[in-house]
């Protein structure tokens, strides 16, 4: 049976630690073998369970196990050859050895090497429910995101490489004085190319596995959390549901009144901004939730009209086609949406879209930079948005003409 993977991201300190463990333990305490790992570096999972946990999968609980992914064990299973060919070739450079260790594994790449562990976890069949705290950023994601190239590698470039190496190997010792990736190096490339695949797969199996965004209800992260969900829209990653932690309830006193009106503002842009991906909420507790008594009153008050591990969106809500002339199309699911005066208009980054009173603010991605909406059309619950670098209203307005098909 194929394990229920979540992947829990966001900005920094808004909580995501505490709802991926809240989410593990109620979907435990529903009888599911569950684990809950961090691939964050700045590990607190230890911290919210409030139990010493490791590099290892550790009981915690009935029904549930928990770990720290330790990123420098996994570079060492995945990376440690070309590490030391790399860093031998920056030390013969002159590069101290302390630097050379550090500029042989490339940004990024401590935090892609936790996540394979879930691969491992995916494949062991020891769990019905995968629960991962990720790093706060989306950009990890975004890596595994380009497994074309992976198989391009595999498939024509690795079945030369070996005749290739020892016939330039000699001529590179020789005349440019520098060493060439030995077997062992290669072989760990191959495999790492190999898992990445694998990983997407993992990933990209919307029936399977999807992405929950954590946020609490301030611009800038809730400005954040939408860059991160037009990109794993965009990346083909399901985002199934959106946290908004730690919201003012009606019971906030004068003090705070006028930051819940602010919370109630944000609230309206996250409805606006995520539609159609369901929008669960938090309170702000009166304690730190840490614990297994605050982490359950939190998956109680996020889960209390849902099940944890259910699939909660099945559709991935944008999808961006780039043309060979420069234009591209942009479809937007608006289920909700009826046909009707259809408005759109371009102001910076973002998209506003209107169609009767369904009204949508979306940011755009880097690709579609210097274009501008040139026509569209709502088909059963799609909104198909063309993009076109000829010269538009100044306004970014769409022309005449574009409306609901």
């Amino acid at each position: 049976m194929t394990p229920r993977t979540i992947l829990y991201t966001g900005k920094g300190g808004v909580g995501k630690t505490s709802v991926a463990a809240a989410t593990a333990r109620r979907c435990a305490a529903a009888g599911l073998r569950t684990i809950v790992l961090s691939t964050d570096p700045a590990h607190s999972l230890s911290d919210a369970l409030e139990q010493q946990i490791g590099p290892e999968p550790t009981a915690v609980a009935d029904q549930l196990w928990a770990q720290e992914v330790s990123a420098r064990a996994e570079m060492v299973r995945h990376w440690s050859a070309v590490q030391d060919w790399f860093g031998d070739l920056l030390i013969g450079r002159g590069v101290d050895r302390i630097s050379a260790e550090e500029l042989s594994v490339p940004p990024g790449m401590d935090e892609l090497f936790s996540l394979l562990a879930i691969q491992d976890h995916h494949c062991s069949g020891a769990y019905d429910v995968i629960i991962v705290d990720c790093a706060p950023t989306g950009e990890t994601l975004r890596l595994l995101a380009f497994p074309d190239v992976a198989r391009w590698w595999l498939e024509r470039v690795f079945p030369q490489q070996g005749r290739l190496l020892d016939a330039v190997r000699p001529l590179a010792r020789s005349i440019l004085d520098i060493s060439l990736p030995g077997a062992e190096a290669v072989a760990e490339v191959e495999r790492l190319m190999t898992n990445l695949i694998a990983m997407h797969e993992i990933l990209a199996d919307t029936d399977n596995t999807s992405v929950r965004l954590v946020m609490t209800p301030d611009k800038m992260v809730v400005d954040e959390a939408r860059r991160t969900f037009t990109y794993l829209n965009l990346y083909g990653y399901l985002t199934d549901a959106v946290i908004v932690n730690r919201v003012f309830g009606p019971e906030t006193g004068e003090y705070f009144g006028a930051w819940r009106e602010r919370q109630q503002d944000q609230l309206g842009v996250v409805e606006s901004g995520f539609s159609p991906v369901p929008v669960l909420q938090a309170p702000y507790f009166e304690e730190e939730v840490v614990g297994s008594t605050m982490l359950d009153r939190l998956g109680e008050a996020i889960f209390l009209e849902t099940t944890p591990n259910a699939l909660l969106h099945d559709a991935i809500a944008e999808e961006l086609q780039l043309h060979e002339d420069g234009s591209a199309t942009l479809h937007l699911a608006l289920p909700l949406a009826e046909r009707g005066e259809l408005t759109l208009k371009r102001i910076g980054a973002e998209l506003v879209v209107g169609v009767a009173d369904h009204r949508r603010t979306m940011l755009l991605p880097p690709a579609l930079e210097g274009l501008q909406p040139s026509g569209a059309r709502l088909t059963d619950g799609v909104l198909e948005v063309s993009f076109a670098a000829a010269e538009q209203p100044s306004d970014g307005r769409v022309p005449a003409g574009a409306g609901a098909a």
